[in-house]
Formats: structure tokens, C-alpha cells, sequence
């Protein structure tokens, strides 16, 4: 298997246990908040799902960040 292959895999495994640990300990938040987008506002979102996804979307991306600068 390639190196390439490896580390996809490794990463949408890794984030994809991140994300349902987030579902899990998010299950009695009662603090919640919405975000505000540039054209409308979200709906009432749990304030740790909305850090806890951020995250996880940094992790991806910054994980291809990495993929494409080693195949240069």
C-alpha cells in the first residue's frame, strides 16, 4: 500500500473516532450558542460541538496541507 494511501486512510480513521467521541460527550451539553455566518445565523449548536468540529475540520485540512507538500 503506498505511503499516500496510508496516510489518507490514517487520517480519515483518526477523525472520523474524533468525531464520534465529540457526539458522545456532547450528549448532556446545556450551554448552547449559534454562529453567525455571513448571511444568516445558524441554529442553537451545543458551544462544545462547535469547537469540537472546528477542530476536526482543522485536522483534516491541515492534514492535506501536509499530503501535498511532500509530493513536490
Amino acid at each position: 500500500m503506498s505511503l499516500l494511501i496510508k496516510k489518507i486512510l490514517f487520517t480519515a480513521i483518526f477523525n472520523s473516532c474524533l468525531f464520534v467521541l465529540l457526539f458522545i460527550g456532547i450528549q448532556n451539553s446545556s450551554n448552547k450558542s449559534k454562529v453567525d455566518l455571513l448571511l444568516e445565523e445558524t441554529i442553537e449548536l451545543p458551544i462544545s460541538f462547535i469547537v469540537g468540529s472546528s477542530f476536526i475540520l482543522g485536522s483534516i485540512l491541515g492534514s492535506f496541507i501536509v499530503l501535498n507538500t511532500h509530493n513536490e
